[in-house]
């Protein structure tokens, strides 16, 4: 046998005694943990299938097959289990029978069903513990034509396998035929001697170096977490199919001279553009990528087939935006350092990295790159036969997305394999054909940053910029907010314009008092533009100092006298309000203002001698109507300047084809702090309609707002989510008869939870309109909600931009994100404010100039809120940038977690923060809405959680509370929910003894196992240290002593002994003990070989 030395090997492969017991190597320990994990799938299948056309000799295939059988000893090979570890048994022969099929002539489709039959057969699932596992299936077509088709299983084989196997297929098949010797090369060793000379070459200090070097390679790797269709489900099915990827010879080669240019390879070049792609769609800088490495570094191994493949995680930084060429460097250097450490299984790797349980991914990677060398010939010559391939699809992805690329004459081909359960067919063509955009980018601009590397097609580019932002529409620029109200008052001067209780204004004596008003602002010497603060009441009053500032020329700063005394001084001095309206019992606590305070209350008599006149005070579309005050990151509020302009546009898309109807009325719910409350009072007092205000208890209390909506027979109503849930929850259960014709939500992201759905079809032909728009722009996109509630998605879009109003979605280095990738939403066209009052520095930096705008002066404004296209153009909302978390090395979405809580019964809302009470203890605390009698089961919910999410995503501690806090908006006051008590809600639980003789047993059994005294029915298997290899022992351990095979999933469901021994009872009853269970006759068979 030939010894092989070099620097990195003392010790060469042996041959070893024959016997019919040997270890299994390490990856194959592993795919049998699998095995036992997920159940019989055809997931790690290899199938392989050829078209033969000739005059085939049946009996020369059958011998070959035979003969290969004979040569290899991984074809005879089967796998039981040994107490944790799994061995091989290796049969010393066995005959391959092979399967004989023919189509019948009656068929039509012949294509088709043959196709069936192939696809059926592959995917079949092999039992491990029966050799052999490799089955054949010759399908006849006709007399000289047939398919065979050849399925083994990835435990005894591998990729290079298959490429031994053809050549030598095809070799024997030609020696039989022709009866001749076939000349093939001798094996030294079998593939068992390999895996027993694996485990003891690998131990001790060579152990320790290949460790240390992945150690720190991925110690702190992110989680890739890339936008899918759906929601990723608890536990993978590995369900999967494929799409195919093919490019064009000249760019195949202009890739290959890029690759030798940089003293790099074809699979290096192909894998940074890959891990660019994954950074584009993800917007991560860490990117882990898998491939698979032959794993025959040793010259006695070259013609042996078995499962030696080992896979590498691959890791590239690509922070601070590198050129593609610093890239492709990196990725050169991390390879090659790969490549000398590419002997540690990626088994040890994984048991090794201690990462946390997470049944929903795999371990350290979700994206795997293979090359393959080209196919050449179907491994050789067929005597009297042509010999074609012939594809096999197989319903199964071991990765969200694994690339597998050929080399081929005409150029690069391949397909992507992608988990169905993820991703649609369009959503992975559409990658597909970024990938051919991005890679075609490369070779054109390799020196290119990485952001700014073409991704969409033209078409695509275009669709995005300019297609879905065709929204040009004539409003009437020249003309100011209250101008729209003078006339509707001089069409309509006797219909209602105000109502509020008993009291009633109507649109000649409203717009009569607010000039008075406004006149006497222009004596107190006003100036245009000048900011005139508002801190009253709901009240008719509130509505008249609206219209009196603008018609003053001057701009409304509301002040909502339920707002702490400093912030609204603060606000006072922020906005140099020279003039401030207010009533009687706030005029005290806003005393120690500069501003110069006007009692309303106390104005009549002078305000009577005022002209009722509009005035004639020369407004302009750019003047600033009003001055909102939104939350800052460093503490100090912002006021938003939103021009007239603006508001007029979003009025004229607002009511556009609205008819004039006196009948028409909208309720005033929002404060006068949230710019609802413009669209709620102008929508209302531009169009003829009636304006219904309410009182403070109305607005908080759900039973006496739909009765207010009610008698007033208010038909349009605004209300931000919470809101809205609230009154849906309250009468869900009641008919409705009420006059709502439409109800707008603005302000949150909408649940269409089930009691809002039955709410809306209680009220019987009212729409749901779903309105998105940041302070600063206002209303910007709209969603009118289908009729038909059974197909509203749970979180519905926030549809397309309104009227003079573009949407763009980009990437942190602004550039247009695909349909279906998240990114920042940026907002341009008519609807922008004007930018931060007083804070120039701040305008500059969140109202930049537009990229995509031939017009001067074009700005777009960088909201931080998270959306991405939908195909048909609609724009689904994520949330804020920030309500992304980084915990422990994970980016998190905390709305996924407060997905997992709605789910829960009895769980009406849900809210997830990331606290750090204390420093340097960052949490996830879940806030949960339970406004019925009694608090819900903690434990069994977060024994709930636990099944759904990986560990790094449950909350440390739940808070249940019977009402959101709210702001003054009508918002969720998220600064205001309260601080958890840590002691008494974490998700740990007190020692809990077992009871009944099932847990008692299962108790002595954990201890045993895991080495922890005591250990309570409550404690959670994998929070103790539990991991794979434990997992395997205790479950060998309780199938001994309860004499009944389990699945190994049962443990990774049932974390808990109290939960566990739960399910075993219910096994224990259906099953006869007397009978003896395949595990139990595995072992009788493993103890007879043994003795042999």
């Amino acid at each position: 046998m030939t010894i092989f030395q070099d620097q990195n090997y003392t010790q060469s492969v042996s041959a070893t005694a024959e016997k019919y017991v040997f270890p299994a190597s390490f990856a194959q320990q592993r795919l049998w943990f699998l095995d036992r994990l997920i159940g019989p799938s055809g997931l790690y299948n290899i199938a392989w299938a050829i078209r033969l056309d000739g005059v085939l000799d049946v009996p020369a295939l059958q011998h070959s097959l035979d003969a290969l059988v004979d040569r290899h000893e991984a074809l005879r090979t089967g796998f039981i289990g040994q107490g944790s570890e799994a061995v091989q048994i290796i049969s010393p022969s066995m005959p391959l029978a092979c399967t004989l099929a023919e189509l019948p002539d009656m068929e039509t489709d012949r294509d088709g069903a043959a196709r069936l039959i192939l696809e059926t057969a592959a995917n079949q699932p092999f039992d491990l513990t029966k050799a052999p596992l490799i089955r054949t299936l010759l399908l006849k077509l006709s007399a000289q034509t047939h398919i065979l088709l050849v399925t083994v299983h990835h435990s005894v084989f591998d990729g290079w396998s298959l490429a031994i196997f053809k050549h030598e297929l095809a070799a024997l098949y030609s020696a039989f035929s022709l009866g001749v010797a076939a000349d093939l090369p001798d094996l030294p060793i079998q593939y068992a001697d390999y895996a027993v000379w694996q485990r003891e070459w690998l131990r001790g200090g060579v152990l320790t170096r290949q460790l240390d070097y992945w150690r720190g390679q991925l110690s702190g790797a992110a989680t890739l977490v890339l936008p899918t269709d759906r929601p990723r489900p608890p536990q993978l099915s590995y369900r999967g199919t494929q799409a195919a990827i093919r490019l064009p010879a000249a760019l195949s080669q202009d890739l290959k001279a890029l690759a030798q240019q940089h003293n790099a390879t074809l699979f290096m070049v192909l894998l940074a553009a890959l891990q660019v792609l994954l950074h584009r769609y993800s917007g991560q800088d860490d990117i882990v990528v898998g491939t698979a490495i032959a794993g025959r570094t040793r010259q006695e191994t070259e013609h042996l087939l078995g499962f030696f493949a080992n896979t590498l995680a691959l890791r590239a930084d690509l922070s601070g935006n590198p050129s593609f060429c610093q890239l492709l460097g990196q990725v050169r250097k991390v390879c090659l350092e790969a490549y000398n450490h590419q002997e540690l299984p990626f088994e040890k790797l994984v048991a090794d990295m201690q990462l946390p349980r997470d049944r929903s991914r795999n371990p350290l990677f979700q994206v795997m790159l293979v090359l393959e060398p080209p196919s050449g010939e179907q491994g050789g010559a067929w005597a009297g036969l042509s010999v074609a391939p012939v594809a096999v699809a197989q319903d199964s992805a071991k990765f969200d997305l694994t690339l597998l690329w050929t080399e081929q004459p005409d150029g690069l081909s391949g397909v992507i394999e992608y988990s169905t359960d993820l991703f649609d067919a369009a959503t992975v063509e559409r990658m597909v054909g970024h990938l051919q955009t991005l890679l075609a980018g490369i070779v054109g601009q390799p020196d290119c940053t990485i952001g700014e590397l073409p991704l969409l097609t033209a078409a695509e580019r275009q669709q995005l910029l300019v297609g879905w932002n065709a929204t040009q529409t004539d409003y009437p620029k020249d003309r100011c907010i209250h101008h729209l109200f003078e006339t509707q008052a001089a069409s309509t001067p006797q219909a209602i314009a105000v109502v509020f209780g008993r009291e009633q204004l109507s649109y000649q004596v409203l717009n009569a008092k607010a000039n008075q008003l406004a006149h006497y602002l222009i004596s107190l010497h006003v100036a245009p533009e000048q900011a005139v603060g508002i801190c009253l009441a709901r009240s008719p009053a509130m509505i008249i100092a609206v219209l009196a500032i603008l018609k003053a020329g001057a701009c409304y700063v509301p002040l909502d006298p339920l707002y702490p005394k400093a912030r609204l001084e603060l606000m006072l001095t922020d906005a140099q309000v020279p003039v401030l309206i207010t009533q009687g019992e706030y005029v005290a606590d806003l005393a120690d203002t500069q501003a110069l305070i006007v009692d309303i209350a106390q104005l009549e008599a002078l305000l009577s001698s005022f002209s009722t006149h509009n005035p004639a005070v020369l407004s302009q579309p750019e003047h600033s109507a009003y001055i909102l005050y939104t939350s800052g990151s460093t503490g100090r509020p912002k006021g938003v300047a939103m021009p007239h302009r603006a508001l007029v546009n979003l009025l004229n898309w607002q009511t556009d084809g609205l008819q004039q109807r006196p009948e028409r009325r909208v309720l005033q719910f929002t404060s006068l702090n949230f710019d609802v409350s413009f669209q709620e009072i102008f929508s209302a007092l531009s169009t003829g309609g009636g304006l219904v205000l309410i009182t403070e208890a109305q607005r908080k209390d759900p039973r006496l707002l739909l009765a207010a909506i009610v008698s007033h027979k208010v038909t349009d109503l605004y209300l931000p989510f919470i809101a809205l849930q609230q009154l849906a929850h309250t009468h869900a259960s009641v008919l409705i008869d009420s006059h709502l014709a439409v109800i707008i939500t603005a302000g949150e992201k909408l649940h269409a939870t089930p009691a809002i759905k039955q709410f809306i079809k209680n009220l019987g032909g009212c729409r749901l309109v779903n309105q998105y728009g940041p302070t600063e722009c206002h209303v910007v996109t709209a969603f009118d909600l289908p009729e038909d509630i059974r197909t509203w998605a749970e979180f519905p879009s926030i549809g397309r931009p309104i009227a003079n109003t573009e949407i763009y979605l980009l990437d942190c280095n602004r550039q247009p994100v695909p349909v279906g990738v998240f990114g920042i939403i940026h907002i341009g066209g008519d609807c922008l404010a004007k930018g931060y009052y007083q804070q120039p520095e701040l305008t500059a930096g969140k109202f930049i100039a537009h990229p995509f705008s031939n017009k001067p002066h074009a700005r777009l404004y960088d909201t931080g809120d998270l959306a991405r296209y939908l195909p048909d153009g609609n724009v689904e909302f994520l949330g804020r940038i920030d309500n992304q978390v980084k915990l422990r090395g994970y980016r998190i979405e905390l709305g996924e977690i407060e997905a997992v809580l709605r789910r829960y019964p009895g769980i009406h809302e849900a809210v997830v923060l990331a606290r750090e009470d204390q420093p340097g203890d960052k949490r996830l605390v879940a806030y949960l809405l339970h406004p019925q009698q009694g608090q819900p089961d903690i434990s069994a919910l977060a024994l709930f959680v636990k099944a759904e999410l990986p560990d790094y995503m449950l909350p440390s501690a739940f808070v249940v509370l019977a009402e959101w806090p709210l702001t003054p908006n009508g918002k969720l006051d998220r600064q205001a929910l309260p601080a958890p008590d840590l002691l008494s809600l974490r998700l740990g639980h007190n020692y809990a003894p077992p009871s009944s003789a099932t847990e008692e047993a299962m108790v002595v059994i954990w201890q045993e196992v895991l080495g922890i005294s005591p250990i309570g029915v409550h404690d959670d298997f994998f929070e103790l240290g539990g991991d794979s290899l434990f997992a395997m022992q205790l479950l060998v351990r309780i199938e001994e002593h309860f004499h009944n095979e389990l699945p190994l999933s049962l443990l990774f469901d049932e974390p808990t002994i109290s939960s566990f021994a739960k399910q075993l009872d219910v096994v224990l009853k259906q099953n006869n003990a007397s009978k003896h269970t395949p595990i139990q006759a595995l072992r009788r068979k493993s103890y007879q070989i043994t003795e042999l």
